[in-house]
């Protein structure tokens, strides 16, 4: 088998295993943000929540840069299509993650109601409408996005931001927060005391999984009816290439391709419902740490059915579909992805270990005295 090529899918997967990452551990901190105003009904209470998250959330944004980094450097060409014609999307993700870190570090500068109730809406704001625009993005993914190439490959984006909120995008949004919002829920029930926060975290994360579960299977129901692509010609996947040089077709219900071809990959989506069916009735057990690795699963599962739905494509064309670009065309050189292959071999493995270690170290409940009688609490 051609060097190239295993290189090519190799970081396809670890793009995957990234957008995986991003969704359960970002994913975690955005939820309890989102959730803050209805978990915590006291100021106490929002700053138990807040603490929880507290030695995690900026360790966790590393998932959101190795992403981004991920693209830049082993797909440079969906990077540049995408953060350029989707420019607007690209400033209202960094707009509402700016808000984070400011509601954080803020908040409790000042002992005022109405200061802190600002900083407050700030951090439902930055949690609930990044995650709602990364499960979007996702479902313009499986639509299709209007671009296409000059000969040069300069690429030109059509659509315009409204019509990116299509409804099937935006369905997709919701089954991010919905995700999102269990996964905070969780972890809110597993790190706080018995009381009325954890019993309030525990029936919102029951409520976003059902949610998750019913958006989840409307959107298979969805995608069916949708037109997926299918690449009929195109230079062999091992050699360097441009989306110039491939013809690719619109055909109902191709997404579901790959699984005809591979009855296997059925497991990839009964993951995600295996994940998700469990982490209900764990949550129903009061077994939270059970309840937060099932959601893990229910987040693999959920990305993986999008990723093996989809393969070779990585952003389709509407306007242009033998234009798309997929994991043969867009990608970097061998030699790029060979050294990248290396130092990823270190840097994830060591995020990962030092993930671990802090959940580790920072494990316990935080209760009411320690933040009210500590300084450097949120």
């Amino acid at each position: 088998m051609e060097l190239y090529l295993v290189f090519k899918v190799l970081w396809w997967l670890v793009l995957g295993v990234l957008l995986m990452g991003l969704g359960i551990m970002v994913g975690m901190d955005m939820g309890v943000g989102a959730l803050l105003r209805y978990v915590g009904r006291t100021d106490t209470e929002r700053r138990i929540a807040l603490n929880i998250i507290a030695p995690h959330w900026d360790g966790n944004q590393v998932w959101f840069v190795l992403g981004g980094g991920a693209v830049f450097a082993a797909f440079p060409l969906l990077y540049a299509t995408a953060f350029s014609g989707l420019y607007i999307v690209m400033l209202l993700l960094l707009w509402t993650m700016i808000l984070r870190p400011l509601g954080f570090e803020y908040r409790s500068k000042l002992p005022t109601a109405a200061w802190r109730n600002v900083w407050d809406w700030a951090l439902v704001v930055s949690g609930t409408v990044p995650m709602i625009v990364y499960g979007a993005g996702v479902g313009n993914m499986l639509r299709g996005v209007p671009f296409h190439f000059d000969w040069d490959l300069t690429s030109h984006y059509t659509g315009s931001f409204v019509s990116l909120l299509n409804p099937f995008a935006v369905m997709c949004g919701m089954l991010s927060l919905s995700l999102a919002v269990y996964m905070g829920g969780v972890m809110l029930t597993g790190r706080s005391e018995p009381g009325p926060l954890q019993a309030r975290a525990r029936r919102a994360a029951t409520v976003g999984i059902a949610i998750a579960f019913t958006l989840f299977t409307i959107g298979g129901w969805w995608t069916i009816h949708l037109d997926g692509y299918r690449l009929v010609q195109a230079p062999a996947p091992g050699l360097a290439q441009t989306p110039l040089q491939q013809t690719a077709v619109l055909v109902s219900a191709g997404w579901f391709d790959n699984y005809r071809a591979v009855p296997a990959l059925w497991l990839v989506p009964a993951l995600a419902y295996f994940g998700m069916t469990l982490g209900f009735f764990a949550l129903r057990a009061r077994r939270a740490t059970l309840a937060w690795w099932c959601g893990a699963l229910a987040w693999i599962g959920v990305i993986g059915t999008v990723g093996v739905s989809m393969f070779p494509f990585l952003l389709p064309s509407s306007s242009h579909p033998s234009q798309s670009l997929t994991v043969w065309n867009s990608v970097s050189s061998r030699h790029t992805l060979i050294w990248m292959a290396g130092w990823a071999a270190i840097f994830v493995p060591a995020i990962l270990a030092y993930t671990s270690w802090a959940f580790y170290i920072m494990r316990g409940k935080v209760k009411a005295e320690h933040v009210e009688a500590d300084p450097h609490a949120y």
